[in-house]
């Protein structure tokens, strides 16, 4: 199986060809392409490769399907003695890309 653990946003994310990943919010229109280069490992069947950040010449082509928004995540304060009860929502914007390759020069 050929994956690669690829950083974008500060986070790393496993890539599968074939997978969706859904990434922090990218500037970028539905349906255009994207080349992520920071690949930090690159797998093939036995095969191994580790980068030192990254594996150099490594790259995975991905198109932009959608951006979505994530899960509701509540926030509650309450102070019992004061009556203070505040309440307030955040849903945090993602970009869902599809991995159509996995490529190493």
């Amino acid at each position: 199986m050929k994956y690669a653990i690829v950083e974008s946003g500060g986070k790393q994310f496993k890539a599968v060809e074939g997978a969706y990943i859904d990434v922090d919010l990218l500037p970028v229109e539905a349906g255009q392409s994207i080349t992520l280069e920071k690949v930090l490992l690159l797998t093939d069947d036995d095969k191994v490769l580790v980068g030192t950040p990254s594996v150099k010449g490594a790259s995975i082509k991905t198109t932009v399907v959608d951006h979505v928004k994530g899960p509701k995540v509540v926030i509650f304060k309450y102070s019992p003695k004061k009556r203070i009860r505040t309440k307030t929502g955040h849903r945090q914007k993602y970009t869902r890309l599809k991995i159509e390759s996995i490529e190493v020069k």
